[in-house]
């Protein structure tokens, strides 16, 4: 196992120089101008020369690179064009809001999706059944922007249950920093109105950037604890007169989660790529929306450090779901 976690992130590193790569030519090849257009409208052009010279936009391509990557090595991502400040204190600020937003995503699929499919499986061709292939139906087919304008329409136009955005309350003092997550340091300060606020915020996007993978996590659950219910030692174990509700935690569901344990991997790199539309619906002041600013702005080095920070949040999890694999089922081994 140590073996293979040296090797996993040894190949991290080339994911990471790969990515890079991609992004800062992509993000170059792009007509235009990012100088000028962090320069001003009114602007003459020696000034954007200047700045240009200053960005060491005026370089090569290459020596651009060589020198984004030596900073990197050192932590450093850059100046920022669109906030005018280190690319590094933009992610501490915004990164833990797009962490808070897509865990508590995660946490409405897993309580929702996983029970359910289970349910689903158990019940086969009942109405609960019916119910669940419906909702994993909706949650596949159903664009999750058209889902948030609904969610804002009828839970807060309609019934004002819900906020239509932001983290917290206007008249809400935001938690002493600690995570950056305000429901943990809300909770860690004993701030309750803090921590009935951000979560009444954090309600509504939560349900909408759940709702895909929520769907994708039952449908995988069902058709495993299906496929588990047809083994053998499950016939042997009920043989044996054990009662369905141990034949079904003890013997099943830990064998069935493997395949759900694959999804969850999956669709937590798809809630980290949701976010960006959720987010800008719901102005969640997040990675996403930060992003998306840093796009319309030509903002390389915002560009570049965002989708590098993702990339290794993803590969990341990949990894953590393959160690699970292990402790779930012993019989697994990484030579």
């Amino acid at each position: 196992m140590r073996a293979y976690l040296l090797r996993r992130l040894a190949l991290l590193v080339f994911v990471l120089i790969g990515v890079s790569l991609l992004t800062f030519t992509l993000s170059h090849v792009v007509p235009a101008d990012p100088a000028r257009l962090a320069a001003g409208p009114r602007a003459t052009d020696k000034q954007v020369q200047l700045l240009r010279q200053k960005l060491g936009l005026d370089r090569p391509l290459p020596e651009q690179y060589v020198t984004y990557m030596a900073g990197l090595l050192r932590l450093d991502f850059g100046y920022s064009l669109t906030s005018r400040r280190p690319v590094r204190e933009d992610l501490q600020q915004y990164f833990p809001a797009t962490i808070e937003l897509a865990l508590a995503a995660m946490l409405i699929s897993l309580v929702v999706g996983i029970p359910l499919g289970v349910l689903s499986a158990v019940r086969r061709d009942t109405f609960v059944d019916h119910v669940s292939r419906a909702i994993c139906i909706a949650g596949v087919a159903l664009p999750i922007f058209w889902l948030a304008m609904l969610f804002q329409l009828f839970f807060y136009r309609r019934l004002g249950i819900f906020p239509s955005g932001m983290r917290i309350s206007t008249g809400v003092t935001p938690p002493p920093t600690v995570t950056g997550l305000f429901t943990v340091d809300s909770l860690l300060a004993g701030d309750w109105p803090a921590l009935a606020s951000s979560l009444w915020h954090l309600a509504m996007p939560a349900m909408v950037l759940a709702f895909a993978s929520l769907a994708w996590i039952t449908r995988i659950t069902r058709t495993s604890v299906l496929e588990t219910l047809r083994q053998d030692y499950v016939r042997t174990a009920r043989g044996k007169g054990l009662g369905e509700r141990v034949v079904i935690y003890r013997h099943v569901l830990r064998n069935a989660m493997i395949p759900t344990v694959t999804m969850i991997g999956l669709q937590m790199g798809a809630l980290l790529a949701g976010t960006f539309l959720v987010e800008i619906i719901f102005s969640w002041p997040g990675i996403g929306f930060y992003t998306v600013n840093a796009v319309m702005a030509m903002d390389f080095n915002a560009i570049m450090s965002t989708t590098l920070l993702v990339a290794v949040v993803y590969t990341v999890i990949n990894l953590v779901v393959d160690v699970v694999y292990v402790a779930l089922d012993p019989r697994i081994s990484y030579t």
